[in-house]
């Protein structure tokens, strides 16, 4: 256990300002799920979508016209100002062009054929909300456009953004506070690796749990303390299978893994040793 110490060409003549005119609003799902369907008689309408969770989806069928979709927390401070917003497209979104709306101005974010890529984009609160528009057709028929949304803070803003960039080794006191803050802290072995084309994924098997955000490493069962899981990271990473053990942490972003610090457990054990004989360790970790 683990103890704490660009203009569109279809600017709004109207706005719907009632939130389910042609979707679905759930708020303990925090999503939204509308149709173009019922929408196409009023295309020069602007549907008003508010979703006011930390992390929620929106999945927009046969999309025609436009909706302009608010993204806020659902508690109001002073450090919900600072937020930022990261938006993952789904493989088969189509159908639309994603801009910023800010008083009206808007600036490009994504392109259509940009949202089949999958990849998180991050932006300031600040910078407005999303105006989402379909491309015009006249043939609708397989166009959804959907994407996941999370609401981070700065630090996890440049962590979900550096998940592409070269690995850098941890220093010390990054390992032992990864330990005590991440989203995930495990001892395990890896058991194979795959390369895809942006990323590596590794299959790890886990001896130990520490912690774990959300359920990304299964259970082997009840008489089995083991877990299986997957763990992303960057190709530059050059990670290998291999024996031993390792102490794997880092983030949940969209319901998947991301490598950050992983070292050795024997040297993480010795420097967890050596800070505690300190007095400096972050929190304490249960080493038995």
């Amino acid at each position: 256990m683990l103890t704490p110490t660009l203009a569109s060409p279809l600017l709004p003549l109207l706005l719907l300002l009632c939130p389910v005119s042609f979707g679905q609003y759930s708020s303990d799902q925090c999503s939204w799920k509308g149709s173009g369907l019922t929408h196409e008689g009023h295309t020069r309408d602007v549907e008003q979508v508010y979703l006011r969770c930390s992390q929620g989806s929106l999945e927009w069928l046969y999309p025609t016209g436009a909706i302009i979709v608010n993204l806020r927390p659902n508690t109001a401070s002073a450090a919900a100002a600072r937020l930022s917003v990261c938006i993952k497209p789904s493989a088969e979104s189509s159908g639309t062009n994603i801009y910023l709306d800010r008083s009206g101005r808007l600036r490009l974010l994504l392109r259509e054929q940009d949202q089949a890529r999958g990849r998180v984009h991050c932006f300031s609160i600040q910078e407005g909300a999303l105006f989402i528009e379909a491309v015009p057709r006249t043939d609708i028929s397989r166009r959804i456009t959907a994407f996941q949304y999370e609401l981070v803070n700065d630090r996890q803003r440049a962590e979900t953004q550096s998940l592409s960039a070269p690995c850098q080794p941890c220093g010390d006191a990054e390992m032992l506070l990864a330990v005590c803050t991440n989203d995930f802290v495990a001892r395990g072995r890896i058991k194979k690796v795959e390369q895809a084309e942006e990323h590596s994924s590794v299959t790890v098997e886990i001896s130990r749990l520490y912690r774990q955000k959300t359920q990304v490493f299964a259970s082997g069962g009840v008489r089995v303390r083991s877990w299986t899981g997957h763990i992303k990271l960057p190709r530059q990473c050059g990670v290998k299978a291999g024996e031993g053990d390792f102490l794997f942490t880092g983030t949940v972003r969209f319901g998947e893994a991301w490598m950050g610090c992983a070292p050795r457990y024997k040297d993480f054990l010795r420097l967890y040793q050596e800070a505690q004989q300190q007095g400096t360790n972050p929190c304490h970790v249960d080493t038995d």
